[in-house]
């Protein structure tokens, strides 16, 4: 009895460790399937990434939150070199563009020089200092930008009256409203000191100031507005110009975004002065926002800088 009970649990015991194993390598074999396709997944998304098909997507392979969260990011991933590649395609489609036109004024009135159609006077000269102006501002405005988004910039910051900030912007701006027929408003309350750098921070102010200037018809009016807002000093250029539909509000801030190009390249915009207040108000230690009713009911650029105690 001894022996056969020895002897069935030997057996039970080898039966029960080999089913045991089976098992186990079963199980693991299973897992390691789901786990080998799932890697295979986001190694054929990265290789179709490579190859410049960003709409490539990983699906969650439904092995647990850390999975998921690696598909999930790495679909975000893909979503902004998308984005980015989009972005650079446009701007570089905009920058041909901005160069193509001027470049194409000072061919065609050399080459009418040449031909004689037209004299080298003050009208022809004037017409090609023009559109070299026009192309060594866009240079600057790009040098600028990338500065700015690089942190680049030589910002020296001194204490200064936020209206007085304010104020002087306005009286730059006047004479350009007054040309146009637009009427330029101020409502500069007393809120405090600011640290800014002057010409920076008034490059900021005058840049919206253009833009509202831009897109606001004659007889239209733009208001600069500035204020207290807790531990911030807020100034608003408000305008009752063309204003911005919701799609276009979250990109205003890009490189070279128009709402309209046609409409933009029309009034001499080259889509980066926007971009340029932003990068600014940033090495400010501010922020900049801007809201619209819709299509013709103006728009609203808010900049908020922090106020000196």
């Amino acid at each position: 009895m001894e022996e056969a009970f020895a002897s069935a649990l030997l057996l039970s015991t080898s039966l029960a460790l080999l089913a045991s194993v089976v098992a186990a390598l079963a199980v693991s074999w299973y897992f390691s399937r789901r786990v080998q396709r799932s890697i295979h997944n986001v190694a054929e998304a990265a290789s179709q990434i490579a190859d410049g098909r960003y709409d490539a997507r990983v699906p969650d392979p439904g092995l647990g939150g850390e999975f998921s969260s690696l598909a999930l990011t790495y679909d975000r991933l893909a979503e902004k070199l998308e984005s980015t590649e989009s972005t650079r395609r446009s701007m570089l489609a905009d920058l041909a563009h901005e160069m193509r036109t001027p470049l194409a004024t000072i061919d065609a009135h050399l080459e009418a020089v040449e031909d004689g159609v037209r004299e080298l006077d003050e009208d022809t000269l004037g017409v090609i200092r023009g559109s070299t102006g026009r192309l060594r501002r866009l240079a600057e405005d790009m040098a600028a930008v990338s500065r700015a988004e690089e942190e680049g910039l030589d910002v020296t910051l001194r204490p200064m009256e936020a209206a007085a900030v304010g104020e002087a912007a306005v009286e730059i701006a006047r004479d350009r409203y007054a040309a146009k027929g637009v009427h330029l408003h101020s409502e500069l309350a007393d809120a405090g000191e600011v640290r800014v750098d002057a010409d920076r921070f008034g490059q900021v102010l005058g840049n919206l100031l253009d833009n509202a200037l831009r897109h606001t018809p004659e007889a239209g009016a733009v208001t600069l507005t500035c204020r207290r807002v807790d531990h911030w000093v807020e100034y608003r250029v408000a305008d009752t110009g063309e204003g911005v539909t919701a799609e276009h509000l979250p990109h205003l801030f890009d490189r070279f975004y128009r709402a309209d190009s046609a409409r933009d390249r029309a009034h001499g915009g080259s889509g980066i002065g926007l971009a340029i207040a932003k990068a600014l108000v940033e090495a400010h230690g501010g922020g900049i926002s801007v809201t619209s009713a819709g299509h013709g009911q103006g728009a609203t650029f808010t900049v908020r800088i922090p106020r000196l105690h």
